[in-house]
């Protein structure tokens, strides 16, 4: 999927979103709130944890964004690569960085 086409189909998917919220009943919204309320993990935020909250990290301009590649690799590259566990793309991209441009 291209970064346009993924642009519009997230632009679809908020304009749904949008609808949803926009045509529920007064009812339905008391209803979803006491829902809310009583569901143990779904606690409401104390204040300190307002003032603890960031705003995630803004998305990279599209030029600076990695791309999606399929790549075949031999078994035992593989499986170096993943013996350290979660990470071993980025390990991989780190690797073939500093074999490329000696980073």
């Amino acid at each position: 999927m291209n970064d346009t086409t993924l642009d519009e189909a997230r632009a679809a998917l908020r304009a749904r979103i949008r609808a949803d919220i926009e045509s529920t009943t007064p009812d339905e919204d008391a209803r979803l709130s006491e829902d809310a309320a009583s569901d143990p993990d779904n606690p409401e935020w104390t204040e300190a944890e307002f003032a603890r909250a960031r705003p995630g990290r803004p998305p990279l301009p599209p030029e600076r964004r990695k791309k999606r590649v399929t790549l075949s690799l031999d078994p035992d590259v593989l499986a170096e690569l993943k013996r350290d566990g979660r990470g071993w793309q980025t390990r991989a991209n780190a690797a073939l960085r500093k074999a490329l441009f000696g980073e």
